[in-house]
């Protein structure tokens, strides 16, 4: 939830990390085919001269990643009516807090949730989905929700996971998106003010580990509900002042928790002159030192569908008008960037008229009338993870050889190949081969398909970690 002024989420370009990617061409003398195979090696002996001239490491599928980033969603208790009297306590000379939150529900069902869910399966759409562990200090989602019965609850939690896991990454938003909570006791801290709402905090610098030990907090509550997270989402303007520790401490607490080889974090909104490019951060010695690597995704619009609390018209044409020409998600595409759409869940139920969900819809279905064959619907840390692949691959070709060595695997790695035809590319991995097949269109490449487009060959297949080969 954006409780801050918009630049708050902004953090300028110029500190996302070089591309150490490299197209080295390499003779055939210096670069040994061995490693693909006898076989392979027979196929293309002679082909000296007329072998590879470029390789480029393209998007996925050689379509424009798109996601959908879902802010203050949670398990039942709509946000805008209990978050409102709070910050409106906390900060009593803002205007924006005084609305009258007693006027609208209180609860955003599951019904919606599955309504929502389903249509969004239905056209492929993905992205980032927030549970609030602890939502609006009304109730622990892995002990109790008063206002609900526990059977409820529960329910709740396992529409979550069936239906939202398999196509949303699940984050926490904090710990209650509302009230800062001592660690020591679970409970709010006792006085309220800007200081100790989490939409500001903290005001102070705070090391590291006390940033991850908040964050690892909200992250085993909803590991107790057997919820996965890759992420964290920061609520408004959480870590403000601690940007550098903020992302380092989303690394420790999320690896700490779960496990995960590549944490990510939702918290910037790209200007009209910034990018989209999820920016991979705390690497070090060139690339080879990965333990408190990062990815930092960003959004990449406005939220237009109905605001933070849901109670303003929706403006559907911000992000795309009727016939897909105009809006900023069609700026984004165009410009062949992460085409990443940000909004609040209450915004989208609409005080239950569910104005902001109709107005998402239309959005889907003009984005699909013009550009059905040229995006990718994926989760963020999907793109951010494809995006860590493509940064740190190191790509040398010789002949009709490429050899891709990276740190990070990734579905749908699509590689465009400039080589004379006929094209007829194997990947192999170790000794394991697979031969790629033909597809009419680029727009038809899945992985394990290639595209012959003159004397370019486009493969699309599955990144492993470390050495992937492949023989065009």
């Amino acid at each position: 939830m954006s409780r801050q002024d918009p630049s708050s989420r902004r953090r300028s370009s110029k500190n996302a990390l070089l591309g150490r990617r490299r197209f080295l061409q390499a003779s055939a003398t210096s670069l040994a085919l061995s490693s693909v195979g006898g076989a392979s090696e027979s196929l293309w002996a002679g082909q000296e001269g007329r072998g590879i001239s470029e390789v480029r490491f393209e998007r996925p599928r050689g379509r424009v990643p798109a996601s959908f980033i879902i802010d203050d969603s949670t398990c039942l208790v709509n946000m805008g009516h209990f978050c409102m009297p709070q910050f409106a306590t906390a900060w009593p000379n803002r205007p924006n807090y005084k609305k009258p939150w007693k006027q609208w529900p209180r609860e955003i069902p599951d019904a919606f949730v599955r309504e929502f869910g389903e249509w969004c399966a239905e056209h492929g759409v993905k992205g980032k989905y927030s549970i609030v562990p602890y939502p609006a200090c009304v109730g622990w989602l892995d002990r109790l929700l008063p206002g609900w019965s526990r059977r409820e609850l529960l329910a709740s939690l396992k529409l979550v996971r069936e239906l939202m896991v398999p196509n949303w990454d699940i984050h926490p938003e904090m710990i209650t998106h509302t009230r800062v909570i001592d660690l020591k006791t679970g409970r709010p801290m006792e006085e309220i003010h800007s200081g100790t709402m989490e939409n500001s905090y903290p005001q102070e610098k705070k090391s590291v580990d006390e940033l991850a030990s908040y964050l690892a907090y909200a992250l085993r509550i909803l590991k107790n509900c057997d919820l996965p997270c890759e992420g964290i989402t920061t609520p408004g303007g959480f870590g403000n002042r601690v940007k550098q520790e903020l992302s380092l401490a989303v690394g420790e607490a999320v690896r700490d928790v779960f496990g995960t080889e590549l944490p990510h974090y939702f918290k910037y909104v790209a200007g009209p002159n910034e990018s989209t490019v999820p920016r991979l951060e705390n690497v070090k010695d060139n690339g080879r030192e990965l333990s408190q690597a990062v990815m930092n995704v960003w959004a990449g619009t406005g939220d237009w569908f109905g605001g933070w609390d849901g109670d303003l018209e929706p403006e559907p044409d911000r992000y795309c008008n009727r016939n897909a020409t105009a809006g900023r998600m069609v700026e984004l595409i165009e410009k062949r960037e992460p085409a990443v759409m940000l909004c609040h869940w209450p915004g989208l139920f609409s005080q239950g008229t569910r104005k902001g969900f109709h107005a998402f819809q239309r959005v889907i279905q003009s984005l699909e009338g013009r550009f059905a064959d040229d995006l990718h619907w994926m989760k963020v840390s999907e793109i951010g993870r494809y995006y860590a692949a493509k940064e740190l691959a190191d790509i040398r070709y010789a002949a009709r050889t490429v050899h891709v060595d990276t740190p990070y695997g990734t579905p749908d790695c699509t590689l465009a190949i400039a080589s004379p035809p006929p094209f007829d590319p194997v990947v192999v991995r170790g000794s394991k081969k697979q031969r790629l097949r033909r597809v009419g269109r680029r727009a038809d490449l899945v992985e394990g398909s290639h595209f012959a487009d003159g004397e370019t060959c486009w493969v699309c297949f599955r990144l492993e970690r470390g050495r992937t080969t492949v023989v065009v």
